[in-house]
């Protein structure tokens, strides 16, 4: 059985789509309390809540593969709004862990936008006795209906064959939406559509009825409903915790710990599902 490390591990998407491709997860490395929470409501393996840059590594127990998905807020082209991309230096502690303990393949997924930081492309693709290959970008659509765009970043010990993608049949939007849901729109929601205050755009408004697809689910979206909205019937409104879940692949069963701002912030935040599940077929295809 092939092992696998889980670093910034949030709500378990990664850990969730590797388990079903068949790897086995021993164990998730999270600082969050509310993460680490749903991490225990749905997997047996041992979850750590703790701050990464704070332990040591050569006496933790190795794995096959080591995955780093750490956080990706200040390498989106969304933190130019706020003249917050800047980076961090979490990459590092990734980094540290992976030079110490040479697993035979390491994995990171993040944004496209971390192509833009030199250092961490240096650092993630440039170690001694690795084959490094970048696949970017990867999208979600492959999958699901959501523009999700990703880098997956992909170190082993030998030269790694080329990777297969799926054919391109993802779900329909309309398959995952909730009917008769009385979810009424904030008040902000209806000046941001009527141009009422100071925001920037409007909202993204998706149709299921014309086979739209949903923009990127993101993790603010808890305390903002008003930036995405779907048209259930004659209706408009915001998605509901299941949906936006849905729209990251979780299936129904997947628990979610904490209030709904949390809830949204954890699936905002997750890898997408299906994008994990297909990382770990790839990674089982170079271990075969």
């Amino acid at each position: 059985m092939i092992t696998a490390k889980s670093y910034f591990s949030g709500a378990g998407g990664m850990d969730l789509g590797l388990s079903q491709a068949g790897i086995k997860v021993t164990h998730s490395y999270e600082i969050d309390a509310t993460c680490c929470e749903t991490l225990r409501m749905n997997f047996n393996h041992e979850i750590h809540q703790e701050d990464i840059s704070q332990i040591t590594v050569l006496d933790q127990q190795d794995a096959n593969i080591y995955v780093g998905t750490f956080p990706c807020t200040r390498y989106s082209t969304a933190a130019d709004i706020h003249k917050s991309r800047t980076g961090d230096d979490l990459f590092l502690h990734f980094f540290r862990h992976i030079a110490l303990a040479q697993p035979e393949m390491y994995i990171v997924e993040n944004v496209p936008g971390m192509k833009k930081f030199r250092v961490v492309m240096e650092a993630l693709t440039k170690l001694p006795d690795y084959y490094v290959r970048v696949e970017c970008p990867v999208n979600a659509n492959m999958w699901l209906p959501q523009e999700r765009k990703r880098l997956i970043l992909i170190g082993t010990k030998k030269p790694f064959s080329n990777l297969d993608y799926p054919e391109s049949k993802p779900i329909k939007l309309k398959d995952i939406i909730e009917h008769g849901v009385d979810l009424p729109l904030p008040q902000y929601a209806l000046n941001r559509i009527n141009g009422i205050g100071n925001y920037r755009d409007k909202p993204i408004i998706s149709n299921p009825d014309i086979d739209d697809i949903a923009p990127c689910a993101v993790a603010h979206y808890g305390t903002d409903r008003s930036t995405r909205l779907i048209k259930d019937g004659n209706n408009l409104r915001s998605y509901t915790v299941r949906e936006f879940a849905r729209l990251q692949g979780f299936e129904d069963a997947f628990k979610f710990s904490g209030s709904d701002n949390k809830k949204y912030k954890q699936i905002g935040n997750a890898v997408a599902v299906p994008m994990a599940r297909w990382v770990g077929q790839q990674a089982l295809k170079y271990f075969n």
